[in-house]
């Protein structure tokens, strides 16, 4: 790549100062502006959220196993589907890959010592702290039982909980995310490294752009709706309320406007993970670059026309249904178009079956099952009477779970040895990917037999006829998350005993790989000048 980074230098580099101990104490952390500080502690905060919102959900299984053994109450059932859910989608998903994952790799992807704002990166890490502790507040206080979505009237006059903490966090939460979208467009913009052409970005800064359009223009109708739902609650305005003359459908509008556009929030950066996972670990350049590339703006922009569909049954009209239906399937285009590539990629390479490898095989079929359970949901027959079902939670964590999540800890394994400088066990990890990935679909497989046959999701109980599913599901659940623990046992395992990381372990053509494991505080020693893209493997010979 740049011959003003060379393998010899980061040979002698290797074992010197690094961002990790080139200052030390909470102090030095709590005040850095070095993204990959930042990035760590994203990291660190988000998987703290990932465990507790887990713990939920394995309560909830555990509640389902048998009906009505009642280890949980109506009421607490409702209060920890919610907080699983919120905490999940607003602390985990949307900020672990961008904040974490991105805050650490975007600038040494591009060849720059830092963010563009970095003390706005601190900021928007702040931001997610306040954020979460609002958020989390509600665990120790009444909780909160509307649903993660917060729908009116039900959360602005009927619920007793604490609606408007766990709201005005959400709202904070907002900032942060709007803060890092602006900040990483500028970064790619004006602080790529000579010889770093858009088309010489890694496919992951393609879908961490988009990512960031949508972050910017998305999030403040979120923030707006939050507010107004903030003041109906607390002064009885009349917004949302049919009662004063409001309109709960509004809220809907304005609800899901923001939030199927976050859904690719969610999703495009794991697939910018994943385009990275397949080509480093094939050794074959890229198939149809241009082509996944423009996918992901496209399928940035096109989400923003998709969000009525979640309201076929709420009232609106026949002709608005038919036009979101319609454009819900044209949706699906460009991510087949990524599918195809990846596999177009595989085929002909030299393919590592290393632990990130595993991990992007595993999304691609979880990811096309999770996709291709969303068209029924698009036919607006169909979706009246699979609307709020099992099969609604099924689709949804197989293109949440089966997709982001797996792709966030295919990257994580990817990029650990560069973040750590310490190597994995990579038997350990691969049987946590293989229990990972029985044990969901275990899990949720099971739950498209369930709403196909009527259950309802969110139910505290159910009829005896949906027991064995239940209890199958719960016992997949299990699986999960002895697999999920062993991923974290894994990491702590290498943190402590695993082998010095080379520079370069995987082979990688990016200029993340051309920087000593850990990297330096200013990331290259000497400004690297790129003459070639980051996955022109024919060059090395493989």
């Amino acid at each position: 790549m740049s011959r003003a980074v060379t393998a010899d230098e980061m040979d002698v580099e290797a074992g010197g100062k690094n961002y990790l101990n080139a200052e030390k104490g909470i102090v030095s952390w709590l005040t850095t502006v070095d993204h990959k500080r930042i990035g760590l502690m994203y990291l660190v905060s988000t998987l703290t959220m990932f465990m507790i919102a887990g713990i939920f959900a394995l309560i909830l299984r555990f509640e389902l196993l048998r009906s009505g053994q009642d280890v949980l109450t109506p009421g607490q059932y409702n209060q920890a589907f919610t907080l699983h859910g919120a905490m999940m989608v607003f602390l985990f998903i949307i900020p672990a890959i961008p904040g974490g994952l991105g805050n650490f790799v975007l600038p040494i992807m591009i060849g720059a010592k830092d963010v563009a704002f970095p003390k706005l990166n601190l900021l928007s890490l702040y931001l997610y702290w306040t954020g979460a502790i609002f958020t989390a507040s509600s665990i120790v206080s009444t909780g909160l039982d509307t649903g993660w979505t917060f729908y009116v009237p039900y959360s602005t006059t009927v619920s007793q909980t604490s609606v408007i903490a766990v709201t005005f966090g959400a709202f904070i939460l907002g900032f942060s995310s709007i803060l890092t979208g602006l900040n990483f467009i500028v970064t790619i913009h004006k602080l790529r490294a000579p010889g770093v052409t858009w088309y010489r970005l890694p496919l992951m800064l393609w879908a961490i752009y988009a990512t960031s359009i949508v972050q910017i223009l998305a999030t403040p109708v979120l923030a707006i709706t939050l507010l107004l739902l903030i003041l109906e609650r607390a002064f009885h305005v009349g917004i949302f309320d049919p009662k004063l003359g409001g309109d709960p459908v509004l809220y809907q509008h304005f609800f899901w406007f923001y939030s199927h556009p976050a859904v690719y929030i969610m999703i495009l950066p794991g697939m910018g993970i994943i385009s990275d996972l397949i080509a480093v670990h094939s050794h074959r350049r890229i198939f149809g670059y241009k082509a996944i590339a423009f996918s992901s703006v496209a399928i940035a922009l096109v989400g923003f026309m998709v969000w009525g569909h979640h309201m076929f049954t709420s009232g609106q009209s026949e002709l608005s249904s038919t036009i979101f239906s319609f454009i819900t399937f044209f949706v699906a285009v460009p991510s087949g178009v990524k599918v195809f590539n990846w596999t177009g990629t595989m085929w002909g390479g030299s393919v590592a079956w290393n632990t990130p490898m595993f991990y992007a095989m595993s999304f691609l079929f979880l990811f096309t099952i999770g996709g291709l359970t969303g068209l029924p949901l698009a036919m607006i027959g169909l979706d009246l009477h699979l609307h709020d079902t099992y099969f609604v939670v099924a689709h949804f964590h197989y293109v949440m779970m089966g997709g982001a999540v797996i792709a966030f800890i295919g990257g994580l394994h990817h990029w650990w040895p560069k973040m750590t400088g310490r190597m994995y066990n990579e038997t350990t990890a691969k049987i946590a990917c293989g229990l990972i990935f029985v044990g969901f679909n275990m899990t949720f497989f099971t739950q498209f037999f369930l709403g196909a046959r009527g259950m309802p999701r969110r139910y505290h109980t159910y009829l005896d006829q949906y027991q064995p599913l239940h209890a199958f599901s719960t016992y997949g659940s299990w699986v999960l998350g002895a697999g999920l623990f062993l991923v974290l046992f894994t990491f702590i395992h290498s943190l402590f005993k695993g082998e010095r990381a080379p520079a370069n372990p995987w082979g990688g053509r990016s200029l993340e790989w051309q920087t000593p494991s850990p990297p330096p505080t200013e990331n290259f020693h000497k400004t690297p000048v790129v003459t070639h893209g980051p996955y022109d493997f024919a060059t090395t010979g493989k």
